[in-house]
């Protein structure tokens, strides 16, 4: 395999385009964290925090859709772009329930033993949900193959 096809090209091949999904989820959740940050901090402050992470995460979820559709997956299920963004942004909302899930689970299990637990969840659930998307993303919506 080469190197320039890991970053350029069209492909339905599963490793290079999660490959590509390290990146973008990356950014998108860089552009989440950061943007959470910059209203909290800067702009709401903790009165508003709901607020502040329900805009950062439409964002990023806004922004790993327009990258992923432009750098991941060329074949959708869904002719309609905005009925296959509402799939895509739906498959992300279940990734966040995980995310509250684990964050959840690790609270109670977790608490009473270190003050880490928070951190511990984030990452836990970070790689969770993570696979989740991609996966479900991949298959349920992107995947062609199968509707063909």
């Amino acid at each position: 395999m080469k190197l320039k096809n890991m970053f350029a090209g069209e492909t339905d091949n599963t490793f290079i385009q999660f490959f590509r999904y390290l990146f973008v989820g990356g950014f998108a959740t860089v552009v989440d964290w950061g943007v959470s940050a910059l209203l909290f901090y800067l702009v709401f402050g903790e009165s508003l925090a709901l607020l502040c992470n329900g805009v950062s995460f439409v964002l990023g979820l806004v922004v790993n859709y327009l990258l992923s559709t432009f750098w991941i997956f060329k074949t959708s299920k869904i002719n309609n772009r905005f009925l296959e963004f509402i799939s895509f942004a739906a498959i992300g909302v279940v990734g966040l329930l995980i995310t509250l899930g684990v964050t959840w689970i690790f609270e109670g299990l977790l608490a009473n033993v270190t003050n880490l637990y928070q951190i511990i969840a984030k990452v836990v659930s970070t790689a969770v949900s993570f696979f989740w998307n991609f996966f479900a993303r991949k298959y349920l919506l992107f995947n062609k193959k199968n509707n063909d």
